[in-house]
């Protein structure tokens, strides 16, 4: 008996696996490396290629690397392509296969980042697992127009006397910190971001370029004021690629844009820009671009401002959403004229600056008020702030002149000296612990009592510990009055008086009362 098949029963079954067989036409751009080192990779062949689409390596022989390496494509010339690489690049030898993605860089966004670490790339860098997100943006997006936004007119509290009475910052303003170094920059960005606590505001903290020991002791911090709840961290240390550290900022960006455009409020600080700023210039002089001031390329300003202009408020049709930024940057020595530091100040609605001298000199913030402005003024702030802040910093721009001046005379008017011994008081009250915010309320009552002269016969040296007993003395027994101010945003009249009548009650009847006990003792 013949085990042959019959042809058609042959040609059935053939019929049948065809018809099972699923067919898909999949078009790959596929290049080749042609020369790789110090995290570029020069390819061959991506003729289809977009600018900062995502490129991943596989090796030659096998169909995968030891592990996944992606790129992004950054140069794009005649014959070749210059990919800057993402993380290990070891792995990439010379005839590697390079294939486009169809994606430009993108990051994981949304609520299942709060409270998380995350590297540029939205891979999780705690030890919390995945992040479970269901949504992803691209890192680069054009920013909003005119058209779609808003004046900024909301306060962002910093939580800091000298910021929010004389410099303030509202949402959706970009407001840069400079400074040298360990002049207190970084703390001004974290007292922020807890002064946030039970608001409305989702804070982003991008790391560019710091010692991971330096990240650990800020999300440590956090964690001690319940702040990195609504926190995300978003890290690229100086361990880092310059193409991981350049493509931080964006990323964090992009999730703040996530918040903002479902019309919630998002606070990014970019710290710092200097770094970012070198994480570019060391690709592109790999990359072979010509090199402009400074040596760095000549797309640095656009670099800066493509981010920067990102940040805004929303219009209420928009959804009313805003993005605030605080980038920092890192002055050699306080040259504020350098080509990165003017580039920024240029771009940004104002300057917080933070001077050597005043921080060895024991004033924390160390905030210089005369280089320092908010090109937003008076409308970031309510009333009840401008109503007490006006004559703080006239105050205190007078103190500076006398006191420039005093050091040469030998003789003083009265005037002059109680100017003096005024501003002495008013710089001492604006002094600030660090993690330390004040709600604004409270800041008021304390300027108030500065600008009126109820520190004037007190010794320098106890108006910390009488502002301290004053804020608990209203806490305690005025809170009605604190009340009012939180609601109603202005000092009336009738508010001013009670004010006065409660301040002098204290001064007379408690402060007195304890210094008399104290000396007794």
């Amino acid at each position: 008996m013949s085990d042959k098949l019959k042809p058609e029963e042959l040609s059935s079954a053939l019929k049948r696996y065809l018809e099972s067989v699923d067919l898909k036409v999949e078009l790959k751009n596929i290049g080749y490396v042609i020369e790789v080192g110090d995290g570029i990779a020069r390819v061959q062949g991506l003729e289809t290629v977009m600018y900062g689409e995502l490129v991943r390596f596989r090796s030659k022989e096998n169909s995968e690397l030891k592990e996944q390496v992606f790129g992004m494509a950054l140069n794009l010339e005649d014959e070749t392509v210059g990919v800057v690489i993402f993380g290990n690049y070891e792995f990439i030898e010379e005839g590697d296969i390079a294939e486009t993605t169809s994606q430009i860089v993108q990051v994981p966004v949304g609520e299942e980042l709060l409270g998380r670490i995350i590297d540029p790339l939205g891979n999780p860098l705690d030890d919390r697992g995945p992040l479970n997100v269901t949504r992803k943006r691209p890192v680069e997006v054009i920013a909003p127009s005119v058209v779609d936004r808003q004046p900024v007119k909301e306060p962002l509290y910093t939580g800091i006397k000298a910021i929010d009475s004389m410099i303030p910052i509202g949402r959706g303003q970009r407001e840069l910190i400079i400074g040298d170094r360990a002049t207190g920059k970084t703390a001004i960005a974290v007292d922020t971001i807890i002064s946030q606590k039970d608001t409305d505001v989702i804070c982003i903290y991008v790391a560019i370029g710091q010692k991971q020991s330096s990240i650990a002791r800020l999300v440590e911090t956090l964690k001690e004021f319940d702040a990195l709840e609504y926190t995300i961290i978003v890290s690229a240390p100086a361990s880092a690629s310059a193409p991981t550290r350049y493509i931080a900022p964006y990323a964090g960006c992009a999730i703040g844009e996530e918040f903002r455009d479902n019309g919630r409020h998002a606070l990014i600080i970019y710290d710092d820009l200097t770094k970012h700023a070198q994480s570019y210039r060391e690709i592109s002089l790999l990359l072979k671009r010509p090199a402009g001031r400074e040596a760095y390329p000549g797309d640095i300003f656009y670099c800066h401002s493509r981010l920067l202009e990102r940040a805004c408020k929303y219009s209420d049709e928009m959804g009313g959403g805003s993005l605030t930024a605080l980038p920092v940057i890192e002055t050699q020595a306080g040259d504020i004229s350098a080509y990165i530091p003017t580039n920024v100040i240029s771009i940004t609605d104002g300057q917080i600056y933070l001077e050597s001298e005043l921080f060895y000199r024991g004033v924390r913030p160390a905030i210089n008020v005369g280089l320092s402005v908010s090109r937003v003024g008076g409308n970031a702030q309510i009333k009840g702030m401008k109503q007490v802040a006006g004559r703080l910093r006239l105050e205190l721009a007078q103190y500076r002149e006398l006191e420039a001046f005093a050091q040469f005379a030998t003789e003083l008017d009265k005037q002059t000296q109680i100017q003096l011994e005024r501003g002495r008081r008013l710089t001492e009250l604006l002094k600030q612990p660090q993690y330390q915010p004040q709600p604004v309320e409270e800041q008021i009552i304390s300027i108030f009592a500065g600008v009126n002269g109820y520190l004037d016969d007190l010794p320098v040296e106890e108006i910390k510990s009488f502002e301290y007993a004053l804020l608990e003395y209203f806490r305690e027994n005025k809170g009605d009055i604190l009340a009012e101010i939180r609601e109603k945003k202005e000092l009336s009249e009738k508010l001013i008086s009670e004010i006065k009548t409660a301040i002098e009650e204290f001064k007379e009847k408690v402060f007195r009362k304890n210094e008399t006990s104290a000396t007794s003792t």
